[in-house]
């Protein structure tokens, strides 16, 4: 345990530390965590376009076969 203050210059000192250990804490979030937060979302984002582009070429494939075998089916 941290030795008490007694006056108010050692109350003040003891304050300007905590605010002082507050604001390196603040620093380092913005710095380290958000910086790797936000690369992390963003290649989040591009697996998921890429997953969105190949399930709709699937889906134009299918229909353009399933297209052609109704012209098929129905030209005979």
């Amino acid at each position: 345990m941290s030795k008490k203050p007694r006056t108010t210059g050692e109350h003040i000192i003891a304050l300007y530390g905590h605010i002082t250990g507050l604001k390196k804490d603040i620093s380092n979030l913005k710095n380290n965590h958000i910086k790797h937060l936000h690369e992390d979302v963003e290649k989040i984002d591009a697996k998921i376009d890429t997953v969105t582009s190949w399930i709709i070429y699937g889906l134009g494939t299918f229909a353009v076969v399933l297209l052609g075998q109704l012209l098929y089916i129905f030209s005979n």
